[in-house]
């Protein structure tokens, strides 16, 4: 469980880790700021860092106030849809068959059962945007892990509330957040090529940066179009 600390009315939640330095996050969707530090610090020498920081962290939750949110997804007939960056109608297609989803010209066509509750198509729809970016993800780790000189073990795709994507560079293994799948598939690309980049660098340190000028030059960019485009707000399961 985190500790919490108060700086004024901002409550911070503190998380203590095996680790050698702090990390401050403000996260997604609401701005809630945590802060991970190593096992020994003293709740007065955190509150001391995180003061120091409280003009960047209320810069970043004005950002996350401003970005604009997708609807509530109640998964019904033409409600919008996004794949690849690229918006879609859904159109519901009642089966006696298995459920599953194909992309047509224009629409996202969901084949579901009589009855289907809103939560059920929903986690239909979800098993196909993680599939999609599987399938999407193996040619860019062929392409990247030759390129940057780095093996991947293997990859995970899952919902993720706070980041794009992870690095266990011990264990050679990378996650990818399943939202991706809606995405532009450049933005794809440079979370791919950012966290095998982690597999040499650990850290978002001068040198991480050198790799990614080196490898893809046009990383900055990815990644303002990324962190620009529209948020998804759901009411379960987010």
């Amino acid at each position: 469980m985190p500790e919490l600390i108060h700086l004024g009315e901002l409550p911070v939640q503190v998380f203590r880790k095996k680790i050698k330095n702090l990390h401050l996050s403000v996260l997604p969707p609401d701005g809630r700021v945590r802060i991970s530090v190593p096992l020994k610090y003293s709740l007065e020498k955190i509150k001391g860092y995180a003061a120091t920081k409280l003009p960047w962290i209320r810069q970043q939750q004005r950002k996350l106030q401003g970005q604009e949110r997708e609807s509530v997804h109640r998964y019904v007939e033409r409600e919008s849809h996004y794949m690849w960056g690229r918006r879609y109608l859904l159109k519901l297609i009642q089966t006696d068959g298995s459920p599953h989803v194909s992309l047509k010209a224009k629409s996202i066509n969901l084949y579901h059962r009589p009855g289907s509750t809103e939560q059920r198509r929903g986690e239909i729809l979800e098993e196909w945007y993680r599939e999609c970016l599987k399938e999407a993800v193996v040619p860019l780790l062929e392409k990247w892990e030759k390129r940057i000189g780095v093996k991947c073990a293997g990859f995970h795709i899952q919902r993720m509330r706070t980041k794009w994507g992870s690095c266990s560079p011990q264990r050679g293994t990378i996650r990818l957040n399943s939202e991706l799948a809606r995405k532009p598939k450049p933005c794809l690309e440079y979370l791919v090529v950012h966290e095998l980049i982690h597999l040499i660098e650990p850290t978002h340190n001068a040198r991480f940066r050198t790799l990614l000028d080196k490898h893809l030059p046009s990383w900055k960019n990815r990644k303002k179009t990324l962190n620009s485009l529209p948020v998804r707000h759901e009411k379960w399961g987010y």
